[in-house]
């Protein structure tokens, strides 16, 4: 009998251990490299939740590659709304500081990216709060690059950066001589 409850206090013991051990490297993990998301609404409309009775997509988010601020036009970002900072949206990255765009209902219908800002918007047009709404957003807004589809398992994808026709930007930094 002695020996039974020696035994489960060991147990015991190396499962308090183990958990004590685990939890800082899940949250660590969960904080610097990746986490996951469920999309809602129609803004990111027909790439991400197309069936309109599900109930949503569940993206994976890389946080490691947004820590440098490691983005390009066309990937589907995460970030903190300017509008409430308890919420965090996802659109595309239509523009980079430096970018000159053509923007779709903003105050100013030609627009120059500031430096340390994106310009972001739904693919639903007319469905999204957006940059078009609240204007470009700081790059110390992002909080992760979706980079796969997780959920439902039919929908299992690997998500590249691609524009939606007509949003390119009419001028990069990247066609400077």
């Amino acid at each position: 009998m002695a020996q039974q409850a020696s035994a489960g206090r060991r147990c015991l013991r190396a499962f308090v251990s183990g958990f004590f051990v685990a939890v800082p490297v899940t949250v660590t993990v969960l904080d610097r490299l990746a986490y996951v998301a469920r999309v809602e609404g129609a803004s990111m409309q027909p790439f991400l939740n197309p069936d309109a009775t599900s109930e949503g997509d569940v993206v994976l988010l890389n946080r490691w590659s947004v820590r440098k601020h490691e983005v390009q036009r066309g990937d589907i970002v995460s970030v903190m709304s300017p509008r409430n900072p308890q919420q965090k949206i996802i659109k595309r990255v239509i523009g980079l500081e430096g970018d000159f765009i053509r923007t779709l209902g903003y105050k100013k219908r030609y627009l120059r990216v500031p430096d340390g800002h994106l310009w972001i918007e739904g693919d639903h047009r007319g469905h999204s709060l957006d940059s078009n709404t609240f204007g470009p957003v700081s790059l110390g807004l992002l909080h992760g690059r979706a980079s796969h589809i997780i959920w439902p398992p039919h929908r299992w994808q690997r998500i590249r950066a691609h524009l939606p026709p007509n949003r390119a930007p009419l001028y990069t930094d990247d066609e400077e001589g």
